[in-house]
């Protein structure tokens, strides 16, 4: 599994103008899933995700965890993530999961973030979706649940 994370101020997701997920300050995080990844992965990431210390503490450094600073988590599916663009100029996402695979792993992440006392807020599976943000930093990271593997 591969998150895209940004900081945000705000972040709202919406569907044909309808709004189905906003959250104030915390985190972004743009899911795509693999077609290799296990729930294993979704239980790294989420783990990783909401101890992340990406907040500011009194001192000015990043040091807090979103749970730290009553945050919460935008959760939105992205396919492209998984885009291999080493040849040719059309990505390929043949190493992208399923549907079914991606959704199934997307609603475990959710859940295991929530679990862990973050309230989630999500995106619609599948849909065409517009995302609203205001990045606060910038601070954006890219994390891939193969590589938390490695470091274990």
């Amino acid at each position: 599994m591969i998150a895209c994370v940004q900081r945000v101020r705000y972040a709202e997701v919406s569907v044909a103008g309808e709004v189905c997920g906003r959250i104030e300050r915390g985190m972004l995080v743009l899911l795509g899933v693999a077609q290799t990844d296990t729930d294993a992965d979704a239980g790294a990431l989420a783990r990783k995700l909401v101890g992340l210390r990406i907040f500011e503490d009194d001192a000015g450094k990043m040091n807090r965890a979103v749970s730290e600073v009553g945050g919460a988590m935008l959760v939105v599916s992205q396919f492209t993530l998984l885009g291999d663009c080493r040849k040719g100029r059309r990505p390929s996402f043949t190493n992208a999961a399923s549907p079914e695979l991606a959704k199934s792993l997307y609603e475990a992440f959710c859940r295991l973030a929530s679990a862990a006392g973050v309230r989630v807020a999500r995106g619609r599976f599948r849909a065409e979706m517009e995302v609203e943000l205001l990045n606060d930093g910038p601070v954006t990271l890219v994390i891939d649940s193969r590589d938390l593997a490695a470091a274990r």
